[in-house]
């Protein structure tokens, strides 16, 4: 074999190989075009295999490029592939390419230099091995050329000639047939594939001797240290040997008695446990008993939680203790039972709290039995007990207006209870004053209930964020211990002896002498618990007595309520903080909702008086009254309870709505009588309603105080005097301004009603304005009260009335500006309009003197003739209507305006007597008829300015005379 080590090496400076049997050219390394040698031919013969196929036709690449018809060799590449027509040209340099020169790599060189320096001392340091290499390397691609010449069937790793399809594929028997005649040819076939086969297992052989000899060093190797190795193994057994030996009587002498006094220790505490076990299943016996004696004081919280710790312990500790098989269900039964039994005394508790008489100055009703109760309540997760408290408040709010009715109707003589039953319509036989009293009574029984349901809603509460604290504090207290015990673990450490006896570790035995201690320290808080039995009165520890889990939940911590009232907070309400904040909340709307029922209470109590239109039949000063009643006492609502309830609000707001409509019915009504009644002739100004003028000229937007003894002593004023000015009125405009301060005055005392107030006295304003409109300018007053004809004098009269209200509208504007909110000062828009329509309406009575004088000049002048005497007729006419109307007027308007009045109907007598000359073709040429004219115009001047406040007057009456004809 050629795997034995006295195989001799391959040989590798060798240029021929003995082991083929063709050589093989080396430079011709263009693999066969078959994918497989021919091992297995079709026809196997000899002379096959340098047949010419297909194949063997190829040449050259520098062949193919050889153009024979050169006369020599070209060596440029372009010429050969592309021909003569190819022309070499010169490259011309770029432009854009700097020229490089040997100075551009000076950098570069000092850079590398170094490291040159460095691979040059490391070059001679280690001497190459490049002849090793080469040699190396030139056998690595012998073999590996060698080892492509087998095929690959021979190289798989599931080759194994027991399979059909191998076995015929490396042989195939069925090119080798003797019968035909061809005995010589398969002969020949069987021989040339003997040889194949055997030439492959020279190939592999050689590459598996190469191999050998490459690792022949580390088989001598192993060979000469087996020796040693089995004589270091023999050493090892031996120490192992005396290493047990030496254990054994180490366990015997050290260890035996030790571990048997370790077991004695866990005995004792096993005993210990089995004896503190039976301890408290003697307390645990007694649960029923004391749960019993605390129920009949009332502690529901102590039942409870001696409930939980009993069904924890049963639970966790006694668990599987057939005795108490049925205590479980028990205690369920029980505690179901105290569950109804606090549902039923917080009911007692809320009925007799609420309806104690109101004259107690007690706030709160036994407050540690009504703690007690929440902190049960809380504790069973029974959070419907605010529902039971808002019923019963319902009932207590409709039992205080009864019994306030039934007290008042008692105390009135003229009721008679036998013939009216109800206690509704007694009720609606009582006055003003005495039901304003009952209402006075009922709000201040309202108040105090609603202090008393404060105070109560107030413990309730805190104790509700009492525990909230407590959970929030007892949950950071929990995060901070688990960070310490973290630590602690990590500080421990962890590598414990593992005792081979029974399978115990060590540290058991160990840590039940530590945990020795924190059983004290449970043990003794569960024995301080005052709703708890003591475990034992032995001073013997027990670790078992009780667990984490109960210990902390029966930890208590004290707090003090507002009432001073110490309480005991138990961790274990089973209430997770977003259900106790949202409890908190519901204590709150609680409050809330007891402001309500009083204020819905009250509304129904109004609402029944109301039946018989009662309240709409008051006067001011009554519903005024009424109303500051009211809102006094939604405010002290608002003040105890935190929230305004809007119900008596809006009761309020539609009563003075419907007050307000009745009360400006009433001075419509006044006011369209007195309009209807007016002869708009100058009245006498009483000496009140100067004073009403003076005391708004002061500031004060009110009526008055009568003054009995002074009023009577001073005489009526001709006029009104308005800041200086003298105003002459009708009597139904001084009733107007007294009318518009009582809308004043209303809205001081009712604010709620501003709105409404201004909306109605801007339709009271509008209303005076147009009535008059119709009564003096559309000539009313003629049918209406019977005036035979409007005077220029009642024209006068009415102007300077709308001046008045005109003047006093700013002062209203200002007083309803200061009353109302920003957002509501659109509505002051009113008085702008009505300021508009006042100045228009003053206008048009201007025009309408106007007008009057107007047509008198169209009647007068247009019989004018310009003829003796001197002045004409038509001019004394005319003077004498001027001076009429002067007498008129000049006592009502103020004397710039009966200037401009004046001016205006000199403008319209110019007008008609320029058009009267230019009829009569009078033009201003100095002859007799111009002489005419000019003596009666002049007449006219000097009359009219005779007129007193005339006097002044630019008449300017060259503008009689046509402009065209000055010149002729």
């Amino acid at each position: 074999m050629a795997s034995s080590h006295s195989s001799s090496p391959v040989p590798q400076g060798s240029s021929s190989d003995v082991f083929f049997k063709k050589e093989v050219d080396p430079t011709k390394h263009i693999r066969p075009v078959q994918s497989l040698p021919d091992v297995c031919p079709k026809e196997p013969t000899v002379t096959d295999q340098h047949r010419w196929t297909i194949y063997h036709s190829k040449v050259n690449l520098p062949a193919a490029l050889n153009d024979p018809r050169l006369a020599k060799r070209e060596s440029d590449f372009f010429t050969k592939t592309w021909g003569l027509d190819f022309v070499d040209t010169e490259v011309i340099p770029s432009f854009y390419l700097p020229q490089i020169s040997k100075e551009h790599f000076t950098v570069y060189q000092q850079e590398i230099s170094q490291r040159e320096k460095i691979h040059e001392r490391c070059k001679k340091i280690c001497p190459p091995k490049d002849t090793f290499d080469r040699t190396l390397l030139h056998t690595r691609d012998k073999s590996r050329t060698d080892l492509e010449q087998v095929p690959k069937i021979f190289m798989k790793p599931d080759f194994a000639l027991d399979d059909s399809l191998t076995f015929n594929s490396v042989l195939p028997w069925s090119h080798f047939n003797t019968a035909g005649g061809k005995g010589n040819r398969d002969a020949a076939s069987s021989k040339l594939l003997q040889e194949k086969l055997s030439h492959y297992l020279d190939i592999v052989e050689v590459n598996i001797a190469h191999q050998i000899s490459l690792r022949s060093e580390a088989f001598f190797h192993a060979m000469t240290s087996q020796h040693e190795l089995q004589d270091y193994l023999k050493k090892t057994s031996q120490a192992v040997k005396m290493l047990r030996d030496k254990i054994a009587q180490i366990d015997k002498v050290m260890c035996e008695g030790s571990l048997h006094i370790l077991r004695l220790a866990l005995t004792r505490n096993n005993c210990v446990k089995v004896y503190n076990k039976l301890k408290l299943m003697a307390t645990v016996h007694q649960t029923q008993p004391t749960v019993q004696v605390l129920l009949s004081t009332s502690e529901f919280v102590g039942a409870l939680d001696l409930i939980a710790t009993t069904q924890e312990v049963l639970q966790q500790e006694l668990q599987g203790i057939h005795s108490f098989r049925h205590l479980g269900s028990q205690l369920c039964e029980l505690e179901k039972l105290i569950d109804k039994m606090m549902i039923a005394e917080f009911s007692t508790y809320s009925h007799s709290d609420l309806n104690r008489p109101l004259e107690d100055d007690c706030q709160i009703l036994e407050e540690e039995r009504l703690v007690s109760l929440v902190f049960g309540l809380l504790k069973q997760r029974k959070l419907n007990f605010l529902e039971i408290y808002s019923e019963e408040m319902i009932i207590t709010a409709k039992n205080i207006i009864k019994q306030c009715v039934i007290n008042k109707v008692s105390q009135i003589e003229d009721i008679d209870t036998d013939v009216v039953l109800k206690l509704a319509d007694q009720m609606r036989m009582l006055n003003f004053l005495q039901w304003f009293d009952l209402l006075k009574d009922i709000f201040s029984k309202f108040t105090i209930f609603l202090q008393r349901v404060k105070a109560t809603l107030n413990i309730i509460h805190s104790v509700v964020l009492s525990v909230l604290d407590k959970n929030q504090r007892t949950r950071e207290l929990e995060e901070i211990s688990q960070q310490k015990n973290a630590a602690k673990d990590n500080s421990l450490d962890t590598e414990v002896a593992y005792l081979i006896h029974e399978g115990m570790f060590i540290s058991d035995a160990f840590s039940e002498s530590e945990l020795t201690p924190i059983a004290i320290d449970t043990t003794s808080q569960r024995n301080a618990s005052p709703n708890s039995e003591p475990c034992s009165s032995d001073s013997v520890s027990e670790p078992e007595c009780t667990t984490d889990s109960s210990s902390s939940k029966e930890q208590t911590s004290s707090s003090v309520t507002p009432g001073a009232v110490d309480i005991m907070v138990n961790e274990d309400m089973k209430l997770t903080d977003l259900e106790l904040g949202k409890l908190a909340n519901n204590v709150q709307e609680l409050l809330y909702s007891a402001s309500d029922i009083c204020h819905d209470r009250a509304v129904k109590f109004l609402m029944s008086r109301a039946k018989d239109g009662f309240l709409e039949k008051l006067n001011s000063t009554e519903f005024i009254t009424l109303s500051r009643l009211m809102e006094t006492f939604i405010l002290e609502t608002e003040q105890i309870c935190g929230r305004k309830s809007m119900s008596l609000l809006g009761a309020l707001q539609s009563q003075a709505n419907k007050f307000v409509n009745r009360f400006h019915e009433e001075r419509k009504t006044k006011l369209s009588l007195l309009l209807d009644n007016e002869r708009w002739k100058q009245a006498d100004v009483p000496a009140e309603f100067q004073d009403l003028v003076d005391s708004i000229a002061d500031g004060k937007i009110a009526l008055p105080e009568k003054k009995s003894g002074a009023t009577e002593e001073r005489k009526p004023a001709e006029v009104l005097i308005v800041e200086g000015q003298q105003y002459a009125v009708v009597g139904t405009v001084l009733l107007l301004i007294r009318i518009i301060l009582e809308y004043c005055q209303c809205v001081d005392n009712i604010p709620s009603v501003t709105t409404d107030m201004l909306t109605r006295l801007s339709d009271l304003l509008k209303y005076f304005n147009s009535r008059s409109c119709q009564l003096v300018l559309g000539a009313g007053a003629l049918q209406v009260v019977g005036l035979k004809t409007i005077t220029t004098k009642n024209l006068a009269l009415s102007s300077r009335c709308l001046q008045l209200i005109v003047h006093y509208i700013p002062v209203i504007r200002a007083h309803f500006e200061a009353r109302l909110q920003p957002k509501q000062y659109s509505m002051l828009r009113h008085f702008d309009h009505i300021t508009k329509d006042y100045h228009d309406h003053i206008a048009e009575i201007s025009s309408k003197l106007v007008a009057i004088m107007d047509s008198l000049f169209d009647k007068l002048l247009s019989k004018y003739e310009v003829k003796a005497p001197v002045p004409s007729a038509c001019f004394r006419n005319i003077c004498k209507q001027m001076a009429k109307m002067h007498e008129a007027i000049f006592d009502l308007l103020p004397e710039e305006q009966t200037q401009m009045l004046f001016l205006r109907i000199n403008a319209s007598y110019k007008l008609h007597l320029k058009k009267q000359l230019s009829h009569l073709n009078v033009i201003n040429d100095g002859g007799p008829q111009n002489g005419l004219v000019t003596a009666d115009v002049a007449f006219y001047t000097g009359n009219l300015q005779a007129l007193k406040g005339l006097k002044d007057l630019d008449l300017n009456m060259a503008e009689i005379w046509e402009q065209k004809r000055c010149g002729v």
